[in-house]
């Protein structure tokens, strides 16, 4: 449920753009509003998704504001009113043209460049299919909620997954109408963003990722959006079935060196997960499982956890608690961790099954497909 909400509230601030530098200039009208009321310029972090920065503020005075500054790039920004709530828009080169409503901020208007044009046509037609899915999901969530209780209880992945699944197909509407933007709006800054956007779903499409990412401008492709796509799609394509496992190395828990090459058994699995992950901790069961059975016959699992350092502890604590036996590295960096970037994961829990040679022959797999998978490469 996290990963959907994150998606609509991403969703929620797409924009679009065809120009990537020069001056702006933001000409606000807040009729009715005081003089003196304080209105915050605030710009998206290029490092933490999801947050805002302030970059300059202005007073309202007769009914009048204006901002002005220079950016090399179009970038997901914002007005905020103290006290009132905030308006998206794009940040880029041109003239903005802002229409405060005294009422009703959300129903404030922005023109006058590409991208908030763009946002407008955009925001028209997404939040009528939005509220649509959302009402069909939190019907389903709700009527629901015991079986699922009763699956993570029971520990029942295969029904946990079919409930996940019936979920996700009723959110598919939404993704699909977001595909279909991006793929048709090729001089679009927001599909640029949405396509960065895709990269974090659990059931990414890279097909048409890459389909998107091949018919964007150069300049699109050249924004910090865009080279995200980029190194995402790069990254996919490093740890496609058939290809070799990326070669890593980090610290154990007992803080020794160990490296995959190491590590590796007749079948190894790569499990990506963290002490705080629930799905991650509830799936360990029926690894030790296939961990004891099939050990002695040339079975072995690297676990790579996404803890960050301040929650060493937690991480070892999670091993022994959960009796996972096998062997163990992090970095201690979260979502920054270098070995997870590497392998392109992006939700956890997260499998790589390797044959001897090293070579990835599946990804992902739960229950009795791994299991199946891990007998037929062992010939058990």
């Amino acid at each position: 449920m996290k990963k959907i909400l994150l998606l609509l509230s991403v969703t929620a601030v797409m924009i679009s753009c065809n120009k990537s530098d020069g001056e702006f200039t933001i000409e606000g009208t807040a009729t009715g509003f005081e003089n003196g009321q304080a209105i915050i310029l605030q710009k998206a972090d290029t490092v933490t998704v999801g947050k805002m920065n302030s970059i300059d503020t202005v007073k309202i005075q007769n009914g009048k504001f204006e901002f002005k500054g220079v950016i090399t790039e179009p970038e997901v920004s914002g007005l905020v009113l103290e006290g009132k709530g905030n308006i998206d828009l794009i940040l880029e080169s041109g003239k903005i043209v802002v229409n405060l409503d005294k009422d009703t901020l959300r129903n404030s208007k922005v023109s006058g460049t590409y991208s908030n044009d763009e946002l407008v046509k955009y925001k028209k037609d997404i939040v009528v299919l939005q509220k649509q899915v959302q009402a069909k999901a939190q019907a389903f969530q709700q009527a629901n909620m015991a079986k699922f209780q009763a699956a993570q209880q029971a520990k029942d992945t295969a029904a946990i997954n079919v409930l996940v699944k019936e979920n996700q197909a009723i959110m598919k509407p939404l993704a699909d109408q977001n595909y279909t933007y991006a793929e048709t709006h090729p001089k679009s800054f927001l599909s640029v963003i949405l396509a960065e956007g895709f990269t974090y779903s659990p059931d990414v499409d890279f097909v048409r990722i890459k389909k998107i990412y091949n018919g964007l401008s150069s300049e699109l492709k050249n924004t910090r959006h865009g080279k995200v796509i980029k190194e995402k799609l790069d990254a996919h394509e490093a740890v496609e079935v058939g290809k070799a496992a990326p070669e890593f190395s980090a610290k154990t828990p007992e803080g020794k060196t160990l490296s995959l090459k190491e590590a590796r058994g007749k079948v190894t699995i790569v499990d990506f997960w963290a002490s705080w992950c629930a799905p991650c901790r509830e799936e360990n069961p029926n690894v030790v499982a296939l961990y004891n059975e099939f050990h002695d016959k040339g079975l072995n699992i690297v676990g790579v956890s996404l803890d960050n350092e301040k929650d060493d502890a937690k991480w070892k604590q999670a091993i022994a608690q959960d009796k996972l036996t096998w062997s163990h590295v992090s970095n201690l960096k979260g979502w920054n961790d270098p070995i997870a970037k590497k392998y392109n994961v992006t939700s956890i829990p997260a499998t790589f099954i390797l044959d001897g040679s090293g070579k990835i022959v599946a990804k992902n797999l739960r229950g009795e497909e791994l299991k199946a998978k891990v007998k037929e490469l062992l010939g058990a």
